[in-house]
């Protein structure tokens, strides 16, 4: 039996509320206030496609032993490397081996599905196991621009194998069109699509029936068959004509989430996904369609194993732990679509040394430290030599991964002083609950948020952006927990 072992999202925890994107920008085209109902999930200033998709493959992969996991595929269309693996940073979050089975798939919307399907033709064919499958998505559009109000950031994640399947994989139908209603040139930063109207009727409302059809008819199922059925679409009217002409009953339709998240890319489908897995019950057939450049449509069974998968955050727990973001200037400072002052500090060569960061990879990408054999010390960074003075061996240490501990605030900070475009900057020292202790940056929190001894969990974060070489580098920083959250 082949299928789905494991999901994981994540929603980004700052909100912003549309009416504020259109009270800003609504005089531009003032027919957007058809646009400006609920609320669209931001990023933070650190966080971008591979640091979400790193967070909900970090969700999926939750309690499975990292060294049987074997391969990690990443799908978006907004990756922050042309050329650069962006599956290897996020397997690297994960502190995987680094002999398995790494890939980016991106080029269209449907990516996520694609990956996906990958993953599945990989198990069946016995070459791979249990692969994870993330796939987020963190697109732009103008100032003023309908996609501005109708895109959300976001990710899922999905792990494929063939032992303990939760949903069972029962076949596919793929179709493939150059039909360009959105693009995106090698070059540019922001969306651009082609008039609404051809959108919704020549696309959404022809291919998503077309692919539906036809895998009904591959596999000589009825859409009554189906205890829920996903596909993407934030065009309302769309939704209902497309409902309406294949008869789908509003019971079956899983929530676009459009109005708490937005449109999310390539993550689209397989947050929905997520979603009907966090509410499904054995038995149920779910029917997945992705939507762009074509359509990927992909049938699963749940299974009673449903019940014995620990629970996760998922999307429902990202969707509970939230803050409303009301600065659309901010919104615009975060995602570099405006320049600030950030002062002479801000003005600092960010040099990426490349042969360093390979030396101490495991370091940066995995938080991986040293723990003493002969006395139980924990390191962070790695030591050769031991630390406690009562010990002070030499080369008697083995890796240990501290990510997934978390830890407790020793020390805090705000710093209005130093280089940020989120002031104040706040870090301070965290105790690692496994050992050791190491100096960090907080985030998705205000100064008020910390106290000492409160806990926190440690989160892959973009660690700073070098403009003039288009480099990003990654680091980890310190979140903290929510009284009451998981």
């Amino acid at each position: 039996m082949v299928g789905i072992r494991s999901y994981g999202g994540y929603v980004p925890r700052y909100r912003l509320n549309r009416m504020v994107i259109f009270g800003s920008m609504g005089w531009i085209n003032p027919a957007n206030m058809l646009n400006a109902q609920g609320e669209k999930a931001v990023a933070n200033f650190d966080e971008d496609s591979v640091t979400m998709a790193a967070a909900a493959a970090a969700d999926c992969a939750k309690g499975f032993n990292r060294d049987l996991i074997g391969g990690v595929y990443f799908a978006s269309t907004t990756a922050s490397y042309k050329e650069r693996l962006c599956a290897n940073l996020v397997a690297g979050a994960l502190a995987m081996r680094e002999d398995v089975r790494t890939a980016d798939f991106g080029g269209a919307l449907k990516c996520g599905t694609t990956a996906l399907i990958s993953a599945l033709d990989c198990v069946s064919a016995g070459t791979a196991n249990n692969i994870v499958v993330s796939a987020a998505d963190c697109r732009l559009g103008t100032m003023g621009s309908p996609q501005e109000l109708m895109f959300g950031d976001g990710a899922a994640a999905l792990m494929v194998g063939d032992t303990d399947i939760i949903a069972e994989f029962k076949g596919s139908f793929s179709t493939g069109h150059d039909f360009v209603d959105h693009f995106r040139g090698s070059e540019s930063k922001y969306d651009r699509q082609w008039e609404e109207r051809w959108i919704r009727d020549e696309g959404f409302g022809k291919f998503i029936p077309e692919v539906i059809s036809g895998i009904c008819d591959k596999y000589g199922m009825a859409l009554s068959d189906f205890a829920k059925v996903i596909y993407p679409c934030y065009f309302g009217s769309a939704r209902k004509s497309i409902n309406k002409k294949l008869g789908i009953e509003p019971d079956q339709v899983v929530d676009s989430l459009q109005a708490v998240v937005g449109d999310a890319g390539a993550a689209q489908p397989m947050l929905m996904m997520v979603k009907a897995l966090e509410e499904a019950k054995p038995g149920d057939k779910i029917l997945l369609v992705s939507y762009g450049s074509g359509c990927d449509a992909l049938i699963f069974e749940v299974t009673d194993k449903i019940h014995e998968l620990k629970p996760r955050r998922g999307v429902l727990g990202n969707l509970n732990r939230r803050a409303d973001l009301d600065n659309y200037a901010k919104y615009l400072t975060w995602r570099r679509m405006v320049t600030v002052d950030t002062g002479l500090r801000g003005e600092e060569q960010k040099w990426t040394r490349w042969s360093l960061m390979w030396r101490a990879h495991r370091t940066m990408l995995s938080l991986e430290g040293s723990k003493c054999k002969a006395c139980g010390t924990v390191q962070f960074p790695p030591q050769r030599i031991c630390v406690n003075p009562s010990c002070g061996v030499t080369d008697q240490s083995e890796p240990i991964v501290l990510s997934e501990g978390g830890g407790k605030v020793a020390s805090f900070t705000s710093d209005m002083l130093a280089a940020s475009i989120n002031p104040p900057a706040i870090y301070g020292s965290v105790n690692f609950n496994l050992g050791g202790r190491f100096l960090f940056d907080f985030t998705d929190c205000t100064v008020d948020d910390l106290a000492v001894g409160s806990p926190v969990d440690l989160s892959f974060r973009v660690k700073y952006y070098d403009a003039l070489r288009d480099i990003t580098d990654y680091f980890w920083k310190a979140v903290p927990v929510a009284e009451g959250a998981e």
